[in-house]
């Protein structure tokens, strides 16, 4: 059995599979096992992953007859991987040399569920560390103590699952899938749930993880209904906190979130196309009418006057500008 599983979706990134490819391999080591999973590219990115699977040891292809989406892809490979433990890394973004040789050591030592990373953000030629917002580093924690307060930037508010390394007895029976409705914001979801169903966490140092910014074909750039999914994504967080033992003590801080992603939203409807941005507004007024209403009160009070205008002005259906 491998010590390390290392999923990896790829669609349609030629220009960048080959750099992702070769950061593996910079990385390969006999307790190392990658899952490289093509979501039915139409480019070049399939003949880049099995001209390197031949080279890389212990590599698995995965392949979709049809293009199924980033979370279907990530689903496909956790079903496929054997390894103690699993990690994402996407198909655009890469590793620095001896990465996953210290994701490993740094789990060994701590003996935690699963820990965060700083990850290094790429925009052309800068390169930017961004740090996980935990309370201590390389200390165990309690993951609930990481989601609040509603207030304050948690960990809850780093979404980004390939700056982390996980157990994978947290994937058992099923648990811990990513969503295959939403095209978007799945990643968002599943730290929460991460954070509620785990009982141990730590934030490690590691700077091994490069993340590409603003890259044409990420779906962080897309201007279509696809961005909207951040809407079903948080209302599903919503009902598992209604489900949740302690879901009172959260219902804050995903409120106060929600209402942030729908700012955030609003503030650039008019870069989307005509219809996401008509649907958008609808659906957000329908979504602020679904929250419950007195923690809704209490995050219009207490958030800055610009976004609780906007926000108080599309939930009594005046126009949100």
């Amino acid at each position: 059995m491998p010590k390390l599983s290392v999923v990896v979706p790829f669609h349609n990134v030629e220009a960048f599979a080959d750099s992702t490819l070769r950061s593996l391999a910079s990385n390969a080591d006999p307790g190392v096992e990658f899952l490289l999973v093509d979501d039915c590219s139409t480019d070049s990115t399939p003949s880049t992953i099995d001209r390197w699977a031949e080279r890389l040891p212990n590599a698995t292809v995965i392949r979709h007859e049809t293009n199924r989406g980033i979370a279907q892809a990530r689903n496909s490979g956790i079903d496929a991987a054997t390894g103690e433990l699993l990690t994402f890394l996407d198909g655009d973004d890469w590793y620095g040399p001896g990465h996953l040789a210290g994701l490993v050591t740094a789990m060994d030592e701590l003996g935690c569920d699963f820990a965060r990373t700083d990850h290094v953000q790429a925009t052309g030629t800068q390169r930017v560390v961004r740090r996980p917002p935990a309370a201590l580093r390389e200390r165990v924690m309690d993951p609930r103590d990481g989601i609040a307060p509603p207030h304050r930037e948690t960990m809850v508010d780093y979404p980004f699952v390939w700056a982390g390394v996980y157990r994978r007895h947290l994937f058992d029976d099923g648990a811990l899938r990513f969503e295959t409705g939403l095209r978007t914001a799945e990643d968002r979801l599943w730290i929460w749930r991460l954070h509620l169903r785990a009982r141990s966490y730590a934030s490690l140092g590691l700077h091994g993880v490069f993340y590409r910014r603003g890259v044409a074909t990420s779906l962080t750039q897309v201007k279509d209904s696809r961005q909207l999914d951040f809407i079903p994504a948080y209302d599903l967080l919503l009902a598992d906190l209604a489900a949740d033992r302690e879901g009172d003590r959260f219902l804050p801080k995903a409120v106060r979130t929600y209402c942030a992603m729908i700012a955030f939203h609003l503030g650039k409807a008019d870069e989307y196309e005509p219809p996401a941005a008509a649907r958008l507004r609808r659906e957000a007024r329908a979504a602020l009418h679904r929250m419950p209403q007195p923690v809704l009160e209490e995050t219009l009070r207490t958030i800055d006057r610009t976004r609780s205008r906007l926000l108080g002005r599309l939930r009594n259906g005046r126009k949100a500008a």
